[in-house]
């Protein structure tokens, strides 16, 4: 096989057409280096592309069409063709349309994921509420993915250079979240957080925080009592196989700069710990879905309308580059 072949063949689905997704993506193709490091197959339609191609005049790449895995160019960037009618695109618009075609994009990358044509795929944005229909009725990209491979758990786990920040809920109520802070919801992700830590990011004897889920991690009860009945016995326990500690008080947590003497760090709850990371990280962090089989990340951020179509924004290409690096290391794990 030639060293071309060699590469890893990443997918990109491209979220809501009015989003800023297809624009992401335009940018990131044309990135000289991209090719590099990977094999690029987009999933949307040609038309769709040249709409969002004309109005970023530095986009600099050729691309190859395609309807069949076979004819995939490895010197080029490659459009899987999935539609091919005229589409009304309307950059910035919330409408049936964008969700729609965000939906078959995602479910034909998916499928070439799953069947292994492409080694890794990189999402774009979606609007959660305009792509629910009949074909998918989840909070997101993360529970779409743990019922499509089936898996009994995943971690929504958001990665940049000085920090990684897993979540034990993700779009769930505040109302609700306290529901889901159980011993076995803990547990779990803090295994899976462990795994991707030595498996995805080469750290032998990662080190864990976890955060607690009151103010002040619940002052030794004063505050709630998830702490003192949940939080510590779980921990306690997630010892016998894993470096865990805590919980912390999220707040002295951040402000003190405690996160970069760890390797990971367990958030209760989606706001506490995508605030800080993208105050942080914000523009330089991956959306990482840690316990699949397969390697799928995202930028970490939504749909941007209130921005889309005017050429603001960013090349992704270091989601390519991790998304390829992870690549590297598992098949390296099942190879070597």
């Amino acid at each position: 096989m030639s060293n071309e072949l060699q590469k890893p063949v990443i997918g990109f689905s491209c979220g809501d057409l009015n989003g800023i997704g297809m624009e992401l993506i335009i940018k990131t193709v044309s990135d000289q280096r991209l090719l590099d490091i990977c094999v690029p197959v987009v999933f949307a339609s040609n038309k769709t592309l040249n709409f969002y191609r004309k109005s970023l005049p530095d986009a600099n790449f050729n691309y190859t069409s395609i309807k069949e895995f076979s004819k995939i160019n490895p010197k080029q960037v490659n459009i899987f063709n999935v539609w091919e009618e005229e589409v009304a695109i309307m950059p910035g618009q919330l409408n049936e349309t964008g969700g729609k075609y965000a939906l078959l994009s995602l479910q034909e990358a998916t499928k070439a994921l799953k069947e292994g044509h492409i080694q890794g795929l990189v999402t774009a944005p979606i609007h959660k509420k305009n792509i629910q229909s009949e074909s998918f009725n989840y909070s997101g990209h993360t529970p779409y993915f743990k019922a499509f491979f089936n898996v009994q758990d995943v971690l929504m786990f958001l990665v940049a250079e000085n920090m990684r920040v897993g979540l034990v809920t993700e779009h769930v109520t505040v109302e609700d979240i306290s529901k889901h802070i159980t011993r076995e919801n803990i547990l779990s992700k803090l295994k899976i957080m462990n795994s991707s830590l030595q498996k995805d990011f080469g750290i032998n004897k990662p080190k864990i925080a976890v955060l607690g889920l009151n103010p002040h991690a619940g002052d030794e009860g004063l505050i709630g009592k998830q702490e003192e009945e949940i939080i510590k016995p779980t921990i306690k326990e997630a010892r016998n196989s894993m470096l865990a500690f805590g919980p912390y008080s999220a707040d002295a947590f951040f402000a003190r700069g405690q996160y970069d003497h760890f390797d990971g760090v367990l958030a209760m709850y989606h706001d506490q710990g995508l605030i800080p990371f993208k105050s942080l990280a914000f523009g330089e962090g991956v959306n990482y879905t840690a316990g699949l089989p397969v390697v799928r990340t995202s930028p970490d951020h939504g749909t941007a309308f209130d921005i889309a179509g005017q050429g603001k924004a960013q090349n992704a290409f270091w989601l390519c580059r991790n998304e390829a690096k992870s690549i590297e290391k598992n098949e390296c794990k099942n190879v070597c």
